[in-house]
């Protein structure tokens, strides 16, 4: 790691948790340990007055946004951000437009910040057109990168094949190490910002929200996490809870000991999920920084993963790595708020990327997502349920394949799924509950400009006995050909 010209508190850091997992401790927190939250402050319920002290600190903030992900669950290569999210604006491109319509409407400086993984240092990216984005801190924030870890040897792995595969990024628990190791948190606190807000790059629901801040200054709070109400296809990410000592936590999944994953999932049990959307003041991350010698010592999340993440058969190998929102524990001065689904429009799978992509959702003048059709309303109205066949839709290239002539209309959809491989005409419109299914070995076509609702079943054809021509005795299944 030396030689590799990483910082030595990294280089420290990295060692704690190799000890850690040297001595068999895999980082889970049972459910004795997590116990549940029952009530939280609202973002509903904060008044006017929070709001216009958050507006007089704007100035003071700084938005950071993790860029780190990558999109291998989606057949993607490179950087998740730079997709495209609605019609030709990538992810960055809508981030960016959203900082800058703030700044023209507040006044405030508002400089935007992304931290980069070490996996997009060769790529370019969208950010980089928007010259009007120049600011008085720097715009990248680097990753650093850690060794990849050998599961039968607990020795660094070695991969001559691609040596950069031998490396990982340390997750994103990281950016406060960074923020300390190149110098930016000092920068930031001498150019007088005081407060971050922090959020997923894919996540175009997270915009800085002066009531928020505002809530935190009149609290004195060093942080907050935004959180939403669980629902079961929440089970499987982080959710809140509370330790023994009262103190609120985040539990990853990865941090769930596999008898207890029920626990784990339940959502009537645990009922908040984190957001990821955090509120940090800097002068108080600042001081525990220095307290903790440069690098929070954040509970360990050891995920076991292949040396090559597109080779299942590769050896078995342990990313050692943090999460940012885990520092919730580490400050005396922590809480929680309860934020609406709004705030919340992630994109981990070609699901959530069709429901994008579709006119469920709509840009406003100011860049930011509201829902259309059924879904104007409010803070609480769903967004339509997507659900496609993973066997012919998990790839991007493969939605775009199935969709050729666009997305279907999704406003007045409640909920679209679909069995089975099938391609989609222009113009096509679906209402209401849609299941389309199609049980045929070749794929179902919906032709142009249709309107579907309902259960849609395209069946198997049934084989007809076709008898021998000599004796009659003996004969054959033939299935009719179907185009």
């Amino acid at each position: 790691m030396r030689r590799d010209g990483l910082p030595e508190s990294v280089v420290r850091q990295f060692c704690h948790y190799y000890g850690l997992l040297v001595q068999q401790q895999a980082g889970y927190i049972p459910s004795a340990e997590a116990q549940p939250v029952e009530h939280l402050p609202a973002l509903a319920a904060l008044d006017e007055r929070c709001a216009a002290l958050g507006r007089a600190l704007l100035d003071k903030v700084v938005i950071w946004k993790l860029n780190g992900g990558l999109g291998a669950g989606m057949g993607m290569h490179g950087a998740k951000s730079a997709l495209s999210a609605k019609g030709p604006l990538s992810f960055l491109d809508i981030a960016a437009r959203q900082v800058l319509a703030q700044r023209r409407i507040s006044g405030a400086r508002l400089p935007l910040v992304l931290m980069e993984s070490c996996h997009n240092r060769r790529s370019a990216s969208p950010i980089d057109d928007y010259g009007d984005l120049a600011q008085d801190l720097p715009l990248r924030l680097w990753q650093h990168r850690v060794p990849k870890v050998c599961a039968d040897t607990l020795l660094p792995v070695s991969w001559p094949e691609d040596p950069e595969k031998e490396w990982c990024p340390p997750g994103h628990g990281d950016l406060y190490t960074a923020l300390a190791s190149s110098g930016a948190l000092a920068q930031m606190l001498a150019a007088g910002y005081e407060y971050a807000f922090v959020a997923n790059a894919d996540n175009l629901g997270a915009v800085c929200e002066p009531r928020i801040l505002g809530y935190m200054a009149q609290r004195g709070l060093a942080f907050l996490m935004e959180v939403a109400l669980r629902t079961p296809a929440d089970r499987k990410g982080g959710h809140l809870a509370r330790r023994s000592d009262g103190r609120l936590m985040l539990r990853e999944a990865a941090q769930c000991p596999p008898d207890e994953t029920h626990l784990f999932q339940d959502a009537a049990r645990y009922r908040y999920f984190n957001t990821n959307n955090l509120w940090i003041h800097l002068p108080s991350l600042q001081a525990l920084l220095d307290a903790q010698g440069g690098a929070l010592r954040l509970p360990l999340i050891r995920n076991l993963k292949t040396v090559d993440p597109l080779d299942p058969s590769s050896p078995q190998v342990y990313h050692l790595e943090t999460a940012i929102g885990a520092a919730l524990e580490l400050f005396a001065r922590a809480e929680a708020l309860l934020v609406p689904r709004s705030r919340f429009i992630p994109v981990k799978t070609t699901n959530d990327l069709l429901l994008l992509w579709s006119d469920a959702y709509q840009l406003t003048p100011s860049y930011r997502l509201r829902l259309s059709g059924c879904g104007v309303g409010f803070e609480g109205t769903a967004p339509p349920v997507v659900d496609l066949d993973p066997r012919y839709y998990r790839c991007v290239h493969e939605l775009q394949a199935h969709f050729p002539a666009g997305v279907p209309s999704l406003r007045n959809c409640r909920q679209f799924k679909v069995t089975g491989e099938v391609y989609f005409g222009r113009h096509v419109s679906l209402k209401g509950t849609i299941h389309i299914i199609n049980e045929r070995p070749s794929p179902l076509v919906i032709p142009d400009g249709v309107v579907l609702t309902g259960e849609v079943r395209v069946a198997q054809p049934r084989p007809r006995w076709v008898e021998c021509p000599t004796d009659g005795t003996a004969g054959i299944y033939v299935y009719p050909w179907v185009g």
